[in-house]
């Protein structure tokens, strides 16, 4: 799947906007916002009203030096009967800290160029932080938990 581009390179496929937003709730509330040290988060593919998207989480561990590595996939749709986001959880496995960008780095290769970089945030267990990038994203879209 990929994004379709007008000639001015804009893409044409909106996706799915609630997606990000809503899948990040689900993070939220499945893992506590206490857990979450920092989130990539990779530019979706989209077509039409279809998305799909990825999540990589790290996550603090009780050693304190190492950090747990999750994925988030989604897969998303708006139809004329509403909007349905399923998210994908899965653990990675553990890694220290500063392995993060190679690892990063690896997901961007076999993703493929058109798959683009990810935007990391720093969440560092803040919910603070977590709260301002939900509203970032979607003007507070997901805020009450519900998916």
């Amino acid at each position: 799947m990929s994004d379709r581009r007008n000639a001015d390179g804009e893409g044409m496929d909106r996706g799915v906007p609630e997606a990000l937003t809503r899948t990040l709730t689900q993070l939220r509330d499945r893992l506590g916002v206490q857990t979450l040290d920092r989130l990539w988060i990779f530019p979706p593919f989209r077509r039409g009203r279809r998305e799909q998207g990825l999540i990589a989480v790290s996550t603090f561990h009780a050693d304190g030096e190492r950090r747990g590595v999750v994925t988030v996939s989604y897969s998303a749709e708006e139809t004329g009967k509403g909007i349905t986001v399923a998210p994908s959880f899965t653990r990675e496995g553990e890694a220290p800290p500063d392995r993060f960008p190679v690892l990063m780095r690896g997901v961007v290769q076999r993703g493929g160029e058109e798959r683009g970089e990810p935007r990391e945030v720093e969440i560092e267990g803040s919910a603070e932080k977590f709260e301002r990038l939900l509203e970032e994203l979607g003007a507070g879209v997901g805020r009450t938990g519900s998916a």
